[in-house]
């Protein structure tokens, strides 16, 4: 049996539960976010962002070799949204994370792929989910004068949203067209462009320090290259319900990860919300249709 990583993913993880392999990348990219908004003060948002995309293209690259040679044009066009979707989408979540806490941001962003499970189901029960999902986020906004985020905070995390719906969508077309994580491999290399020249504008020389090199590698492999490894090879054995409901308990790892990291500690508002959300994304992910044979 080869011990090298290909396109169908990382050696040793078929021999893993498939549960564990969706719990533990849960829990890698969240607590990778966690240690990311410790670099903020050096780097900012943006400075960070570049390190981890960047590195993470490296990453990936190297482990999956994708062919960019005799790709087509519609090919590569699909290959370069997707970069610049999972870009912008990290870009915005860590500008977010630089000024609301973490399990919010999470609890937030979930809007984005919710929007996307709803808007294209045709159940009535899915609008039941998607009134959940907007009671939490309009808790969490403050529009109740429950106290809410920064509003700049809340402008950047519902970009991130946006750009996490696009990003699915743009990803099904992409896994018709790539073999394995070929086309994410390729995509990371686009993405790592988008916050290229606020990153250094931002993090200027101080991107080349060792000790945050070391710290943008090591969320890189928390925040991407682990828990996309291990989402591919669970999709692979887990149906696509089970799946989202695990998927579900992010919110709650990141408040988790938040409290013990980063000292946030959340209100008893702020956990409703969070409730509401985690619900919703529970609701449509157990609930929804087997997805159609393309």
């Amino acid at each position: 049996m080869s011990t090298t990583a290909t396109a169908q993913g990382l050696p040793g993880l078929g021999r893993v539960p498939p549960t564990a392999l969706v719990l533990s990348g849960v829990v890698s990219v969240q607590f990778g976010a966690a240690l990311a908004s410790t670099m903020f003060d050096d780097l900012g948002a943006a400075g960070t962002s570049l390190l981890r995309l960047g590195f993470a293209a490296v990453m990936l690259v190297a482990l999956f070799r994708p062919r960019v040679r005799g790709r087509g044009r519609a090919a590569l066009r699909l290959v370069a949204a997707f970069g610049l979707a999972l870009g912008a989408m990290n870009l915005c979540f860590y500008e977010a994370l630089e000024r609301i806490p973490l399990g919010v941001a999470v609890t937030i962003e979930f809007a984005g792929p919710l929007g996307v499970a709803v808007f294209t189901s045709r159940r009535r029960l899915d609008l039941v989910w998607a009134a959940f999902a907007a009671a939490g986020i309009v808790l969490l906004s403050g529009a109740t004068g429950s106290g809410g985020v920064d509003t700049l905070g809340l402008v950047f995390i519902l970009a991130a949203a946006a750009c996490w719906a696009a990003y699915i969508l743009i990803a099904q077309r992409a896994s018709r067209v790539y073999d394995g994580s070929e086309g994410l491999a390729l995509a990371m290399v686009v993405g790592a462009l988008v916050p290229l020249i606020p990153g250094i504008a931002e993090g200027g020389s101080t991107l080349l320090r060792p000790d945050l090199l070391a710290m943008g590698a090591g969320v890189a492999l928390l925040s991407s290259v682990i828990p996309y490894s291990m989402d591919t090879e669970a999709l692979r054995r887990l149906p696509a319900s089970v799946f989202g409901v695990l998927m579900s308990l992010e919110p709650a790892v990141a408040a988790l990860a938040g409290f013990l990291l980063l000292g946030q500690s959340l209100g008893a508002t702020d956990l409703v919300a969070m409730a509401l959300v985690v619900t919703a994304s529970v609701g449509v992910s157990s609930t929804a249709s087997p997805a159609p044979e393309v």
